[in-house]
């Protein structure tokens, strides 16, 4: 894919914190131990990673439509499209639970709602669900 202008990883390493990587024995939350952040966002282990981050490419960094702003580490949230589920999520730190509630992030999940998407904020084994009017709640 080519690079989108404005939309480099740089320092953010949001992935690297929040998604689960069993093939690494990582946790949700917590920064994955081959992380460089110092680096840029690097990885110790860029060349032998596993497919899973090899495949991954972040909704933010591929999508010109989605402002600069929503840059996953400048607001707490990690927007994808979950293959498994038919989900739209908001991945938040454990640490900031709440960083969807931002309004660049709601506002741009309740526009994915009204698209017809089941919408999901998600913060360690919490979760919420976005509806197009705005409204939300726990997710049961």
């Amino acid at each position: 894919m080519l690079a989108i202008p404005g939309k480099a990883c740089g320092e953010c390493a949001f992935c690297c914190k929040v998604l689960d990587i069993a093939e690494l024995s990582k946790p949700a939350g917590e920064l994955c131990r081959n992380c460089i952040p110092s680096a840029a966002g690097s990885c110790a282990i860029y060349a032998a990673r596993p497919a899973v981050c090899r495949e991954y490419e972040c909704l933010w960094k591929g999508d010109r439509a989605m402002s600069t702003q929503l840059r996953p580490d400048r607001v707490g949230t990690l927007l994808m499209e979950d293959p498994d589920s038919g989900e739209y999520r908001a991945v938040c730190d454990p640490q900031r639970p709440f960083a969807w509630l931002n309004p660049l992030v709601f506002k741009h999940l309740v526009t994915m709602a009204k698209q017809g998407y089941t919408v999901v904020a998600k913060a360690g084994l919490k979760a919420w669900r976005v509806h197009a009017s705005g409204q939300w709640g726990p997710c049961v």
